[in-house]
Formats: C-alpha cells, structure tokens, sequence
C-alpha cells in the first residue's frame, strides 16, 4: 500500500496526495482481517501508518501541518501479528494524535508546533511502540473512560468513540497491553507492549 502511496506523491498536485491518502486509509480500514499471525516488521508497518494518518488528515484539511518524528529500534526482528488489525490500532492511535495537535494548533497559541511522535524499543520479551502527542493532553475526569465503547470528545459525526476501545481489544487479543500516559494541557502517550513470541 505504502508503494501506491510513493506512486501518487511523484505523479500528483499536494490536493490529488492528500485525497488519494484519505482513499487508501479507507480501503484499509474496509478490508477484512485473516485472523492469521504472520510474521511482520513492526517498524515499517508504524513508519507506513504515520505518513498514511498524516495525509489522511491532509485531505480533510489541507491547512494542517505537523512535525513527525521517528525513533524505530532496528534490533527488532519479525514479530508474530495479525498485521491488519495491529495496523488498525496504530493507525488509530496516530490517527487521534493528528487530531489532538491540530486542535491545539487552532488554539493561536505563540510558537506552538504541532508533534507527533512514534518509537518503537525491544524491552525484555515484549516490543513496545509509543505514539506521543503535545496536543492538549487529556483531563483526568475523563482518562478512565477512554477505553469504554462509544466514549468520544471528538464534536458529533467526527468520531463513533469505537477506535480505542476497539484498539484496547485488538492489543489484548495478541496477549498485549495498551495504556496511556498523559499530562492535560502537554501531552500524551499511548503505549503498546506487544508480546515477541506469541
């Protein structure tokens, strides 16, 4: 997919990339899981969704701009994953980290610049993958109901509030744990830690 991607930024205007992004993420999402793990390249498959989230985000307002930052741990092998629905969660996750910073950037906040970050480390027996944003962090009153279906911040018909409780469960299927870190009014962290032999 990455490579249809590759094709249509050397052949196409800044609006064309970004309409065609918004296109391959719904393709992606459209499709079906094998339910089958397979061996994957967690790095590649984080690096693929970070540049699918952002153009995504692009083609609906052509306006945003963000910094993106990667930190890929390299010692990392093939992990054992069903890769659609692991590409899901890190696309939703990076998805609502575009999000938070470019709500923060409507602030007129003086020298702000909108960051998303993605890392990924070998710690122990697990790989964990962080996807951090300096956008407004998340109040306390409401972190514990993040992960509840149907639970959203987002205004009417721009989140069904189904995409982290949805990642929370795809995360535990793989024998995993997603959690969050975050300080309201700076940022947050969601963090995966994925099992390596499963």
């Amino acid at each position: 997919m990455f490579k249809k991607l590759c094709i249509i930024v050397a052949n196409s205007s800044a609006s064309l990339i970004a309409k065609s992004s918004a296109l391959l993420v719904a393709d992606y999402n459209s499709r079906s899981s094998s339910g089958l793990k397979e061996p994957t390249d967690i790095n590649a498959l984080t690096d693929e969704y970070l540049r699918l989230a952002y153009h995504g985000l692009r083609a609906k307002d052509i306006d945003f701009n963000a910094t993106m930052k990667t930190d890929f741990d390299e010692s990392i092998d093939k992990i054992k994953i069903i890769p659609q629905d692991i590409g899901r969660v890190i696309l939703n996750l990076i998805t609502n980290a575009f999000y938070a910073v470019n709500e923060k950037s409507k602030q007129g906040i003086a020298d702000y610049e909108p960051t998303v970050s993605v890392s990924t480390k070998k710690v122990n027996d697990k790989v964990e993958i962080k996807v951090t944003d300096n956008g407004n962090g998340i109040p306390p009153n409401i972190l514990d109901k993040i992960f509840q279906p149907f639970f959203t911040t987002k205004p009417t018909g721009q989140g069904t509030g189904l995409g982290l409780s949805l990642s929370y469960d795809i995360v535990k299927a793989h024998g995993g744990e997603l959690k969050v870190e975050t300080k309201e009014g700076n940022r947050s962290t969601f963090i995966i830690h994925l099992p390596i032999n499963s």
